[in-house]
C-alpha cells in the first residue's frame, strides 16, 4: 500500500491560554479539521510545545488511555488520585488509564515540546475500571541499535509500560546512516513523526513534524539525513472492538 503523507500544514492546530501552549496534530478531534481521521485503536496525536511555560487547568478524562512522551524539557503533572504535582524530564513518558473517571492538570516548563497521544483500549470494558496511572523516566525504556537504527522502545519488548490497548507497538528511531530499511508488520499500521531531521520516501522529502503512515508492508526503505530522529506508533491493522469512532463515524 502506498505510503501515506500528512505534512504540517495538514495537520490540526490547538493552542491553550492565548497562545502559551501551541500544538500541531498529525490526529486532532473530530472537530478540529486536519486531513487525518482516527484509525485502529489510535483515536489522536498531539504535538505540544511553549516556549516560557504554562498550565492547563483540572479537566476530567474517561476511558481513554493517554500517554504523555517528554521530547524536550520537562513537564509536571496532577490528578485526582494521587493530589500531588510530579515532574518528569526529557525521554520520560506517563500513561494514565482514565477508566472510570479521572481529572488531570498538566504544565508545560519554559522549553517543553512533548507528544500526547490517546488510544482506544475497547470503551465498553475501560468504562467500568478504577482509573490508574504510571510514570516513567528515561532510563527505564531498553534502547537497542541494528542495522543503523537506534532505538528506544517505549512499549514493546522489554519495555515496563503496560496497555490495555491491544497490539500497541511505540518507538522512537534515531537514524544513523542515509540508506535505511526498517522492517514492518504486515498485520499492523506504522505511523511515524518526524521529530528532527528529515527523510526521502518515495520520492518526495519529508522534513521535521510531517508525518507519514504505512500498512501491508513488510519493510520500508528510504533515505535519511544522519540523526533524524523518527517517532513511530504501529498499531492493528485490524480490532476485534468497536472502537469510539467508529460509532462516531
Amino acid at each position: 500500500m502506498p505510503t501515506e503523507i500528512i505534512r504540517k500544514n495538514q495537520q490540526a492546530a490547538g493552542q491553550f491560554n492565548g497562545g502559551e501552549i501551541l500544538e500541531n496534530k498529525p490526529i486532532g478531534f473530530p472537530r478540529e479539521g486536519g486531513h487525518q481521521r482516527p484509525y485502529s485503536n489510535l483515536f489522536y496525536w498531539s504535538h505540544a510545545w511553549s516556549d516560557h511555560g504554562s498550565t492547563i487547568g483540572l479537566h476530567p478524562h474517561q476511558g481513554f488511555e493517554i500517554l504523555s512522551f517528554v521530547m524536550e524539557g520537562s513537564i509536571e503533572h496532577y490528578d485526582t488520585g494521587d493530589q500531588e504535582w510530579k515532574k518528569l524530564d526529557t525521554g520520560a513518558a506517563q500513561i494514565i488509564r482514565s477508566g472510570s473517571g479521572i481529572s488531570h492538570s498538566e504544565k508545560l516548563n519554559a522549553g517543553a515540546q512533548m507528544f500526547q497521544i490517546w488510544f482506544d483500549p475497547d470503551l465498553s470494558k475501560t468504562l467500568e475500571k478504577p482509573a490508574s496511572y504510571n510514570d516513567f523516566q528515561d532510563q527505564k525504556f531498553p534502547v537497542e541499535e541494528k542495522n543503523g537504527v537506534k532505538t528506544k522502545v517505549f512499549k514493546g519488548a522489554g519495555s515496563p509500560l503496560l496497555m490495555d490497548s491491544p497490539g500497541v507497538e511505540i518507538l522512537q528511531h534515531t537514524l544513523l546512516e542515509e540508506d535505511l530499511k526498517i522492517e514492518l508488520a504486515t498485520d499492523q499500521i506504522h505511523s511515524f513523526y518526524i521529530v528532527d531531521g528529515s527523510v526521502s520516501i518515495e520520492g518526495e522529502k519529508l522534513e521535521r513534524d510531517d508525518f507519514f503512515k504505512i500498512s501491508e508492508e513488510n519493510q520500508l526503505n528510504f533515505k535519511a539525513e544522519k540523526n533524524t530522529v523518527l517517532f513511530r506508533v504501529s498499531v492493528p491493522l485490524q480490532l476485534a472492538y468497536q472502537t469510539y469512532a467508529d460509532r462516531l463515524n
